[in-house]
């Protein structure tokens, strides 16, 4: 696969990563009730996470030659202060987003420090949704 093929998967990684760090930063900001105790402090480190994932494709972008995107994903972030639909939608961007790295890791065995990075990334995400995943 070219460069220019790769670079446009890793942008859609990281514009995903911008979108779940604002979804996590706006449901950080919206839990209510007993439940804030434990899903702010949740939200607050997946948006974290995001961050640090977006700066890690952001890298193997430059390391590509390619131009990172700075805009987040347009799909929606459902606003709500139900926090089992806010779980529900963690679950569906945090699969997604494991399922798009593990698309990528197929198209970067060639590099073995790009691939450990996205690889780290990808067991992240995994991590993530069995999280998530228990919480619902």
């Amino acid at each position: 696969m070219s460069n220019t093929k790769l670079v446009e998967k890793l942008n859609g990684g990281l514009a995903w990563e911008l979108r779940a760090s604002a979804l996590y930063s706006h449901y950080s900001a919206y839990v209510k009730g007993i439940h804030r105790i434990h899903l702010k402090a949740f939200f607050d480190e997946e948006a974290s996470e995001s961050n640090t994932h977006a700066d890690m494709v952001r890298a193997a972008i430059v390391k590509l030659g390619g131009q990172a995107v700075t805009d987040r994903d347009p799909t929606e972030i459902v606003h709500t202060t139900d926090y089992k639909v806010m779980l529900e939608e963690a679950l569906k961007t945090e699969q997604k987003a494991a399922k798009g790295y593990e698309a990528v890791l197929a198209l970067i065995k060639d590099d073995e420090e790009m691939y450990d990075s996205i690889e780290q990334i990808y067991f992240q995400e995994l991590r993530s949704v069995e999280e998530v995943t228990q919480l619902l």
